[in-house]
């Protein structure tokens, strides 16, 4: 599919998914995979504040973004906590030339692979809720479109996230971010038990989870956690199409 209708069909999706069924672990996700399918990179991630004002990861596009992730929030430094507390994009970065400013987070993700890293500001009108981190295996700077493109679906997400807290009085939207936040414990549960039941990859893993829950029209979460309890076999899961 060309770029230009994947971004429109993306910005349709994220749409839609303010209509019902409202997902925060679903909707970054599909950010972060779309980016990597309409855009020059290999790979993305998000990473949300919690009520508290902490960085916490919610969505990958793949299980090697999900350590990077978690890596940066344990170090406290990294393109994603540069950009959300400056509020401001990190754009074409070398990691080879980055070692001064992330001593620790560079040389961990050329380990995986990467070679430069862009991150884009989740922010509307001032008001900082995350970051989006996209990843390349080669250097050299993406292009202004792809740049344009990415801000635009973390605007688009951004927008749908804080139209639905909107909607929510204080208390229930903390009560709802913590949930959205420890739901990722029990996806990550579920991943190991796929993993070990079924010979898989976490990657599949994950994708088996999201194709059950769209497939039946059960919120991620909930598909996840019958996999914990065991209400629900790995066998029994929807193989992705």
């Amino acid at each position: 599919m060309p770029r230009e209708s994947l971004i429109i069909n993306t910005l349709v999706e994220l749409a839609d998914n303010l209509v019902d069924h409202f997902d925060v672990i679903e909707i970054l996700t599909l950010l972060s995979d779309r980016c990597v399918e309409a855009l020059d990179v290999d790979a993305a991630g998000v990473l949300l504040a919690s009520p508290g004002g902490e960085l916490q990861f919610v969505a990958s596009s793949s299980e090697s973004i999900r350590i990077l992730e978690l890596f940066q929030i344990q170090t406290n430094e990294g393109p994603c906590v540069d950009c959300f507390r400056s509020g401001a994009p990190v754009v074409n970065v070398a990691l080879s030339e980055a070692n001064g400013r992330w001593p620790l987070f560079s040389p961990r993700a050329i380990e995986h692979g990467f070679h430069s890293v862009h991150s884009l500001p989740l922010r509307l009108r001032g008001r900082i809720i995350g970051a989006l981190n996209l990843f390349r295996t080669l250097q050299g700077s993406m292009g202004d479109e792809d740049v344009a493109a990415a801000q635009g679906l973390a605007d688009v997400a951004t927008i749908a996230v804080l139209q639905h807290r909107a909607s929510l009085d204080a208390n229930t939207l903390n009560k709802q971010l913590d949930n959205a936040l420890t739901s990722r414990i029990v996806i990550e549960q579920a991943k190991g038990i796929i993993t070990e039941w079924t010979h898989c990859g976490m990657d599949q893993a994950f994708s088996r989870l999201r194709s059950h829950s769209r497939n039946h029209n059960e919120e991620l979460t909930k598909v996840a956690t019958a996999i914990v309890a065991g209400t629900l076999s790995s066998s029994d899961l929807d193989k992705p199409k």
